[in-house]
C-alpha cells in the first residue's frame, strides 16, 4: 500500500515546497521539534539555514516525505521495502537506513561522543587505548587489563622495497588475514574474551605498520607513540594521538557497516576488521581524504583557487569540505586543525589549508571536514597520500572492533531483503 501525497504545508492540495519550516516539518512527521533536530543528527533529514538574521533553519521537503512514508510502511509491514524505495529522493536506502541499535557513539547537534563522552574533550588527554576500552568494555580504564601485545603473522611481503612495494593498507589486510585463519583463538566468541581479542587484533595493525616501516617494534610504547615512531615524527606524537582519538568511531559509516554485516555471520575480529578495511577503498569514504590531500598539495604548487578549480572538475563537490551529519561543521576538523596549527602555524601545509578555507567559505559557506584536517596533518608531516587512509584505518579500528563486538553480543544476523525489480 502506498503512502497518500502529502499536501502542502502551505496550500491546499499544491505542490510541497522544497524546504519546509520546524512547525511544517513537524506537522507532517507528527513529532515534537526534538525528534525532528535527531532525524536532522542522524542523516535523516538534511537541513540548511533559514533566513538572514534569524536563527531558523529550513528542512528539505524530499527528506520529510521519505520519512513519512517509512513512517506508513511500519504501519504496513508487506509494502516496507515498496514504500521506502518509491518514496525516497536519492534513496533513503542508501542514507540513512537501515538503522540500528547501539550504545556505542552518538551524533547529534554538531557533535559526537562515545559512550556519552564529548570525542573533542577525550581526545584532549585520552590515548587510544583508554578510547578503545571505552568503545569495547564502557570503561576507560579497563584498557591496562588488556594485552595488547600480539604474535605477529606477518609474510615477507612487508619487507619489499623500491617501487612496487604495497601500499600499509594491503600490508594490514594480508596481515589480517593471515593471523586471522592462524590464530587458534580468532573463533573464541566467549563475551568476556572478545575484549582481549579485539586487543591483539588492534596490537596486530600497529606491529605490521612497525614492520612495513622497516623500525623494531615497541609493544611497550602507547598505541600513539608507536605510530608517530614508525613514521619518524616522535615531536608530533600529541597531533597523532588526537587524530586516532578523534576518529577512532563514527556510528555506522559504510566500513563500520561492513564490519558489522560480517560480525553477524559469525566470522571472527580479524575478518570483520579485514571487511571494513576493503570497504574503507572507495572514495566517497576513505580515500576521501588522499583527495584532500591532493587538493591541498595542489594548493602548494599552483595556489588555493587554481587547485579548488581543478578539484570541482574531478569531483562532485571540493575534497574535505561538508558533512551531512555536521551542517555547522564538523566538530573533528575543527579540533584537529586547530591543534595543527597551534603546533605548526608557519606550515606551508597550514597556510595552504587556511587559504583553501577562506575561498570555500567565502564562495560557498562550507565547512571543513575530517577528511580536509587529515590532509593538511599528513602533509605537514611529510607524509604521502596514502598515509592519509593509513592514519584513518588505525584509528577507526577502534570503532570497527567495538561494533564488531557489539555485534556478536547481540548473536543476530544482519540480513537487509532486496526489492526485485527484474523482468
Amino acid at each position: 500500500m502506498k503512502p497518500p501525497p502529502l499536501p502542502s504545508p502551505e496550500s491546499d492540495g499544491g505542490p510541497l515546497p522544497r524546504l519546509l519550516s520546524t512547525a511544517q516539518a513537524t506537522a507532517l512527521l507528527g513529532v515534537k521539534p526534538a525528534t525532528l533536530y535527531a532525524y536532522v543528527s542522524r542523516g535523516l533529514v538534511r537541513s540548511e539555514p533559514g533566513p538572514p538574521g534569524t536563527r531558523e533553519r529550513r528542512y528539505h521537503a524530499e527528506d520529510v516525505r521519505a520519512l513519512v512514508a517509512r513512517q506508513g510502511a511500519r504501519r504496513d509491514p508487506a509494502g516496507a521495502v515498496h514504500d521506502a524505495v518509491q518514496t525516497a529522493v536519492g534513496g533513503a536506502l542508501e542514507w540513512g537506513a537501515p538503522v540500528l541499535p547501539s550504545a556505542l557513539t552518538h551524533i547529534a547537534d554538531g557533535s559526537l561522543s562515545y559512550r556519552g563522552q564529548d570525542a573533542v574533550v577525550l581526545a584532549e588527554t585520552a590515548t587510544v587505548e583508554e578510547v578503545a576500552a571505552l568503545l569495547w568494555t564502557g570503561e576507560a580504564g579497563g584498557w591496562a587489563a588488556l594485552p595488547l601485545r600480539a604474535r605477529l603473522h606477518l609474510g615477507r611481503t612487508f619487507s619489499q622495497r623500491g617501487p612496487d612495494r604495497i601500499g600499509a593498507a594491503e600490508a594490514f589486510a594480508h596481515a589480517l588475514a593471515h593471523a586471522g585463519a592462524q590464530d587458534v583463538g580468532a573463533l573464541d566468541r566467549r563475551s568476556a574474551a572478545l575484549p582481549a581479542r579485539a586487543a591483539r587484533v588492534l596490537s596486530l595493525l600497529y606491529a605490521t605498520l612497525e614492520r612495513y616501516e622497516g623500525v623494531p617494534a615497541a609493544p611497550d610504547l602507547p598505541l600513539h607513540a608507536r605510530l608517530a615512531r614508525a613514521w619518524g615524527v616522535p615531536r608530533d606524537a600529541g597531533l597523532l594521538r588526537r587524530a586516532l582519538v578523534l576518529l577512532a568511531d563514527h556510528e555506522l559509516n559504510v566500513s563500520t557497516f561492513a564490519a558489522r554485516v560480517t560480525a553477524s555471520s559469525g566470522a571472527g575480529l580479524h575478518h570483520a576488521t579485514l571487511a571494513a578495511l576493503c570497504a574503507l577503498q572507495g572514495p566517497r569514504h576513505g580515500l576521501a581524504a588522499l583527495s584532500a590531500h591532493d587538493l591541498l598539495s595542489a594548493a602548494l604548487r599552483a595556489g588555493a583557487r587554481t587547485a579548488l578549480r581543478d578539484a570541482e572538475r574531478r569531483h562532485v563537490g571540493p575534497p574535505g569540505f561538508g558533512h551531512r551529519l555536521y551542517p555547522d561543521g564538523d566538530p573533528r576538523a575543527r579540533a584537529l586543525l586547530a591543534a595543527l596549527n597551534a603546533a605548526h602555524p608557519a606550515a606551508s601545509a597550514v597556510q595552504a589549508a587556511g587559504e583553501v578555507q577562506r575561498v570555500i567559505r567565502a564562495e560557498t559557506g562550507e565547512h571543513p571536514n575530517i577528511d580536509l584536517a587529515l590532509g593538511a596533518l599528513t602533509l605537514t608531516l611529510g607524509r604521502g597520500a596514502d598515509d592519509s587512509l593509513t592514519l584513518f584505518a588505525l584509528a577507526r579500528a577502534s570503532g570497527w572492533l567495538a561494533h564488531s563486538l557489539e555485534t556478536l553480543r547481540e548473536g543476530t544476523l544482519i540480513r537487509p531483503r532486496a526489492r526485485y525489480v527484474g523482468l
